[in-house]
């Protein structure tokens, strides 16, 4: 009997006993007594348990921060009125004395704390809610075995660890642990749990096989043990479980086939065991499956041809067997699937032709049949009963023409062609659909000319039409392309001059490369402030180059090579600030090249071959070390010894009159003292940018410095001090200065002395600048420029969306310019946030090193390599969009590989794509940006499936740093004209 039951018990008897005058004192001295004995109870007149009140406020001392609040007004002044506490309900009635805790619910409440076990003793809760927190610790031992009253449980996305404890509540019916960092095995006994049916342990870190006895859950409905580490084969005996609707086992190492016992399960609705290491065949038994309406095998490694008995789902709704190696033709059965809107089988080796009854499928919204072997044309009628939104039919061998019904849903958004043989014009119907928004039809052998109706599409943000055999003027109609982002029409047999306007004030990337367009450069291209690639190469351009062009401030490569401009080169060019590539090659430029060209520290390729420009080479940035090729065909003289220009001589000056020759001697010999200090310095200069051989007690040491005034300031004794303190040699308004700060003094494998000499000649706004390097015969050291600020990785998850976004976005830029304005590309490696630096302007910047020598003092862990290249240490562009793409996840997610304790890069990869497909919104964001979900909910879904294509574990499936950088400075546009409810084509 409880305390409140006994107290109501005795004071009913001694009210009864109040009739008869001489129990009076004796119920005084009773209660009296009580109160003294027992103060702490007293509200159990009001029918609650204390006993339950303690163990409430037990669990409200184990939270040390509760943001919203929510346990306020838990305490033992409000004891009497226990069932108004936030979060909790009661049962009973509080005149019977049988009021008792019934539910815990403060799900999303932000709590922090560690997990106490004292909820799970309640006698009579039935129901405990504590998801979307974060709460930590291991799991309480007594979770199973405290309470025989509870039915469900969710304690869904925290940070809780250590295992599942062993035991077992026989009325337990919902069980969610999904998004923690629960480890260990899945207990064998957990078929003891006979009545549930919702189990969800995906997102944690979960290893071993699935065990039998989970065959014993009779009434299981809902099974998830996505993105764990599971091994071992797909259970036959889950094939027992009739009840199951759905089952979500993606993400983990499952092996095996699929065993035709999951044909047995006629009620189930959704199947998803993506991205295993399942082989053999898809077996037929799933036709058995009437009830499937979501069939996801993907990423799997599932081989031979598309099984017939598919066909008779006929509520399918979504179908995706992508990345695997099916092979064989479809057969033309598609008619059989009505309710189908979503189909995708990219990358598997499936030949024969597209089949034409994909034509009759009203609902198809979305359809990715990229990277096959499909061959033929293309169904003529596709589109024409359909609702089709995506079409990606890219990396065939399809033939004839683009069918003129594509679009006649008026939905189409995005069109991908490209790398096919397709033949003919872009149809009426096709230029006209006003829904279009991404477009890339190049590679392909299209022909015709570019009709009006097509440069005036509305929401048209990427159009990549080059490579085809378009033809025609292109100054003969108004361009109005008011989303255009992205215009590539190069490689083309297009003339005419160049447009007056594009109708955008938002162009990043135009390439009219390899045409036949002629005329001057349009003074129009200064509008253009958010340019930051112009190719107009292998054209008959004629004039001089724009002044105006430097209005593009944004503008990181430049290419105007193969045309005929003439007049010199212009001196705005050096206001540039990002200004990374320069080629004005085979050309008629002449003049001399302007002194502060060579300022500009961002630029590092420049090509001026083969023009009429004569004069000395500056000496400076991108020009000290200029190769032949470049400057080849040219009246110059100076430069460096690798450009093969002779050095430049003075001119005679013949004048006769004495006072002439006195005034000529005279500026002779000031023009001599110019010259020779201009020498000194410039030898200087160079002797300071030169390898120098320097021995101390330590050893012989080579040094090279990228700056000279370090190497002026800095010694060999100064570096090894600070690398020994834990000190960094920073550039600051008074030269180099020694600052006490993480270091920037790095050591380094000697190996790889060549690539940082590469890295030191680099400048860019989002890259912190290499300022020497030095090296024995067993250490080697870096220098990093001096950058005021923080680590992205010590400051992310205070900042909010916006801050968040714009280091991303900087980020990107500054791969943009490695992998694409430098020539050749640099990789990194990998990029992770201990490289970025974010700097009082909220600007990140990128810290330049190599895989091979970061460690534990600030550089990135071997997390951030991608899978492909952590034994081979072949580092390519793909490295470098994976390790961003796992920034991206942080960013969103707030959780890094260290923070979710997971063994291995893959698995927060893994973790990410389930919460991703599977988990609201809110429960896979960082609370720190959850206020930003609603109004930014687009942009945040487009952002994380974009960090999912860089994080593919098909090197080729990532995008490049080009592509990447456009679609995530155009998400916000974009993101809310489509919606995909599954990944899409990386193209």
């Amino acid at each position: 009997m409880s305390f409140s039951a006994f107290y109501v018990d005795v004071i009913t008897f001694e009210l009864k006993m109040a009739k008869r005058p001489r129990s009076t004192s004796l119920i005084c001295c009773m209660l009296i007594i009580m109160f003294l004995i027992f103060p702490n109870h007293i509200c159990a007149l009001d029918g609650y348990d204390d006993a339950e009140v303690q163990l409430l406020l037990s669990f409200k001392a184990s939270i040390f921060d509760d943001p919203s609040h929510s346990l306020s007004s838990w305490s033992n002044s409000t004891a009497n009125n226990l069932c108004n506490w936030h979060g909790v309900t009661c049962i009973g009635d509080v005149n019977s004395s049988h009021v008792n805790v019934n539910v815990i619910d403060l799900s999303g409440r932000n709590i922090s704390g560690r997990l106490s076990s004292s909820l799970f003793h309640l006698s009579h809760v039935e129901k405990i809610d504590l998801s979307n927190n974060q709460l930590h610790g291991q799991l309480p031992r007594d979770i199973f075995t405290s309470s025989n009253s509870l039915r469900h449980l969710n304690l869904s996305n925290n940070n809780l660890t250590g295992r599942i404890p062993h035991g077992s509540l026989p009325g337990l019916e919902t069980l969610d642990l999904c998004n923690n960092m629960i480890s260990g095995k899945i207990p064998e006994n957990i078929g003891l749990f006979s009545r549930l049916k919702f189990l969800d342990l995906g997102g944690n870190v979960l290893a071993g096989e699935i065990p039998n006895s989970m065959s014993n859950m009779s009434n299981l409905e809902y099974l998830t043990l996505a993105s764990n580490q599971l091994i071992g084969k797909l259970p036959s005996q889950l094939g027992q479980v009739k009840s199951l609707k759905l089952i979500y086992l993606g993400y983990n190492n499952l092996s095996g086939e699929i065993p035709q016992e999951i044909g047995k399960l006629t009620a189930l609705i959704h199947l998803d065991l993506v991205f295993n290491n399942l082989t053999g065949q898809i077996p037929d038994s799933l036709g058995n499956l009437t009830e499937l309406r979501y069939l996801f095998l993907y990423g799997n490694k599932l081989t031979g041809p598309l099984p017939k008995s598919i066909f008779g789902l006929q509520k399918l709704v979504s179908l995706d067997l992508s990345e695997n190696s099916l092979s064989g033709e479809i057969p033309e059965l598609f008619s059989q699937l009505q309710e189908l809107e979503i189909l995708h089988l990219f990358a598997n080796n499936f030949t024969g032709k597209i089949p034409k009854s994909l034509a009759s499928l009203s609902r198809l919204q979305v359809l990715q049949l990229w990277s096959n072997k499909f061959s033929g044309e293309i169904p003529s009628d596709l589109g024409k009963q359909s609702n089709l939104t995506v079409v990606d039919l890219s990396t065939n061998y399809l033939t004839g023409k683009v069918p003129d019904t594509i679009c006649h849903s008026g939905n189409l958004f995005k069109l991908i062609l490209f790398s096919n043989s397709l033949e003919g014009e872009i149809t009426k119907s096709l230029a006209s659909c006003k829904s279009l928004g991404r477009v890339r039809v190049q590679n392909n052998r299209l022909s015709g000319e570019i009709s009006a109706e097509f440069v005036k599409l509305p929401l048209v943000y990427f159009l990549d039409i080059s490579g085809n055999n378009f033809s025609g003027r292109i100054d003969d109609k108004k361009w109005d392309l008011p989303s255009l982002q992205m215009l590539n029409i190069a490689r083309n047999r297009l003339f005419g001059n160049l447009p007056e306007s594009f109708g955008s004030d938002e162009l990043e990337n135009l390439d009219l490369s390899e045409n036949h367009l002629s005329g001057n450069i349009s003074l129009n291209f200064r509008n253009l402030s958010e340019l930051m690639q112009l190719k107009l190469s292998h054209n008959k351009l004629c004039g001089p180059i724009p002044q105006q062009l430097s209005s593009c401030k944004k503008l990181v490569g430049l290419d105007l090579s193969r045309n005929q401009l003439s007049g010199p080169i212009p001196v705005s060019l050096s206001e540039m600030p990002v200004l990374g590539q320069l080629d004005l090659s085979y050309n008629q430029l002449s003049g001399e090249i302007p002194r502060n060209l060579g300022v500009i520290e961002s630029l590092v390729q420049v090509n001026i071959s083969h023009n009429h420009l004569h004069g000395n080479l500056p000496s400076t940035g991108a020009f000290l070390a200029i190769n032949v090729s470049s400057v080849a065909g040219n009246d110059l003289c100076g430069g460096d010894t690798t450009s093969g220009l002779p050095p430049c001589r003075s001119k005679s000056v013949r004048n006769n009159p004495t006072w002439w020759f006195i005034l000529t001697c005279f500026l002779v010999a000031l023009a001599a003292f110019g010259v020779a200090g201009f020498v000194i310095v410039y030898i200087r200069r160079r002797k300071d940018l030169e390898l120098k051989t320097v021995e101390n007690e330590d050893g012989i040491w080579k040094m090279q410095f990228f700056e000279p005034k370090v190497s002026r300031s800095v010694s060999i004794e100064d570096i090894l001090s600070a690398a020994k303190q834990g000190n960094i040699i920073a550039i600051g308004n008074k030269g180099a200065q020694f600052v006490v700060k993480d270091d920037a003094v790095n050591s380094i494998s000697p190996t790889f002395w060549s690539k940082m000499v590469e890295f030191g000649n680099l400048r860019h706004p989002n890259i912190i600048r290499l300022i020497g390097i030095c090296r024995s015969e067993k250490n080697a050291y870096v220098i990093h420029e001096y950058c005021e600020g923080k680590a992205l990785c010590q400051i992310l998850r205070k900042i909010n969306w916006e801050q968040r976004r714009k280091i991303a976005v900087g980020i990107a830029r500054a791969l943009r310019f490695l992998h694409v304005s430098c020539s050749p590309s640099v990789v990194i490696g990998c990029v992770s946030p201990e490289q970025v630096i974010v700097d009082a302007k909220n600007e990140p910047r990128l810290q330049l090193s190599l895989p091979e020598f970061r460690d534990s003092k600030g550089f990135a862990s071997s997390a951030y390599v991608s899978p492909e290249a952590k034994n081979s240490k072949d580092f390519t562009e793909k490295n470098d969009i994976y390790g961003f793409g796992l920034v991206l996840i942080e960013l969103l997610t707030g959780k890094s590989p260290d923070d979710i304790e997971l063994g291995a890069h893959e698995s927060i990869v893994e973790w990410a794509r389930y919460c991703y497909s599977d988990c609201h919104l809110d429960a896979w964001t960082d609370p720190m940006i959850r206020g930003h979900v609603f109004k930014n909910q687009n942009e945040i879904v487009e952002t994380m499936n974009l960090a999912l294509h860089c994080t593919a574990g098909d090197p080729t499936a990532r995008p490049c740093a080009n592509e990447l950088y456009k679609t995530l400075d155009s998400i916000t546009k974009t993101s809310s004209c489509v919606a995909v409810n599954s990944v899409s084509s990386p193209f």
